[in-house]
């Protein structure tokens, strides 16, 4: 993954992490949230499926 893109999920995941804990949820399902949310928005980037998305995401390590 390129760095603009890598910088673009990380986004999605902050973003969806930050809205998450606004509305109350825990850390850890704030960071399932993010993960997810940053995954859908890489498979739709890259045309990876669901799986392989949501491992690429896990491997930037992004945690709150």
């Amino acid at each position: 993954m390129d760095d603009s893109t890598a910088k673009m999920v990380a986004e999605a995941y902050d973003e969806t992490y930050s809205e998450s804990l606004a509305q109350g949820r825990s850390t850890e399902v704030a960071h399932r949230e993010g993960v997810t949310a940053a995954a859908m928005f890489l498979a739709s980037m890259t045309g990876l499926e669901d799986a392989a998305a949501i491992a690429e995401v896990e491997g930037l390590g992004l945690r709150q």
